[in-house]
């Protein structure tokens, strides 16, 4: 009989919660109009397309579709794994992620730096510098990087050479291209990626810093004790997203930078899966290879989700 109270007392309930819930989506029906394009582009092209994934493990053939085609189940990450070229690409890929995540700090010393800026029109124009190369896109950018670093007309081995030193074929020579790659999207997306840090900091409070300043802290004591701390949540989240998409390098720009000089340090997972897939058309091998690529990223994701969480009790969940 107590049971029986209870369930009579708590569908009620229930049904009440949900017919108020319901009465405020009617009620608001335009916000929800605004998610729905959004929505729809994620379920089209992010959720649809997984049903393609199959074909990883499957001998895709076109004429008979990925239902008709044969199932080898893991035959080809096996033959991924088993490739001379498997850790040549590992090593490519994981050493240029980390040598970008050693890097990862920039853009908040850059928004600490820019939010000490006082004169106004100054920042303007430092801030507006930064972030002008963000727009410029990757094949311009791919460009200007062979411009630069021409051996013979470039400006980076002109000015080598006014110090005394020899020109370097840095585009051509495996050992630089990691120090290519990386800096020059370091420039290239510094500005910007300072931007959300910039936005965190204005929500310190600045009766924080008025306390600080009354008793006798620096400013680089005030930078130190307030607005790192103050801004340490987002840093670890974009941290967090970042880890998310750890294994996966932009394309364009390091196909438009590779070369057959180069490419023992170039090729990485994505490049070998475009030429596997499209170029020579292995799609199934390709498809492996990318859910490889993809189970790795959500791996790391949520492994570094739950060490923030239980460390600095920030997380995305």
């Amino acid at each position: 009989m107590e049971l029986a109270n209870r369930e009579g007392t708590a569908l009620p309930a229930a049904a009440k919660r949900k017919r108020s819930q319901l009465k405020a989506a009617m009620k608001n029906w335009q916000l929800y109009l605004f998610i729905f394009p959004m929505l729809a582009y994620v379920l089209v092209f992010h959720y649809f397309p997984m049903y393609g994934v199959q074909i990883a493990f499957k001998e895709f053939v076109a004429s008979k579709g990925i239902w008709g085609s044969e199932w080898v189940g893991t035959e080809h990450l096996e033959r991924f794994f088993k490739s001379y070229y498997f850790w040549t690409l590992i090593k490519n890929t994981v050493l240029l992620n980390l040598y970008q995540l050693a890097l990862f700090p920039l853009p908040v010393v850059a928004a600490l730096l820019m939010n000490e800026l006082k004169n106004g029109i100054f920042k303007k124009m430092v801030q507006t510098v930064s972030y002008a190369p963000h727009f410029i896109s990757v094949v311009v950018m791919t460009g200007m990087i062979a411009a630069f670093l021409n051996p013979t007309k470039g400006i980076v081995n002109k000015i080598i050479q006014a110090l005394g030193g020899e020109p370097v074929a840095f585009l051509t020579e495996p050992g630089w291209f990691k120090t290519v790659f990386v800096l020059s999207g370091e420039w290239q997306n510094l500005g910007w990626g300072a931007i959300i840090y910039l936005a965190a900091l204005t929500a310190i409070n600045p009766d924080l810093h008025e306390a600080a300043t009354i008793d006798g802290a620096s400013r680089l004591k005030r930078i130190w004790h307030i607005n790192l701390p103050g801004i340490m949540p987002t840093v670890l989240i974009l941290f967090i997203l970042n880890m998310g998409s750890f294994m996966s390098i932009g394309f364009e720009k390091i196909y438009l930078l590779q070369n057959k000089l180069n490419l023992e340090a170039s090729d990485v997972i994505q490049t070998y899966v475009y030429r596997s897939g499209l170029l020579e058309g292995q799609y199934s091998f390709s498809a492996a290879i990318g859910l490889f690529n993809s189970v790795i990223n959500f791996v790391l994701l949520i492994a570094v989700n739950q060490i923030s969480k239980r460390a600095a009790q920030t997380s995305l969940w």
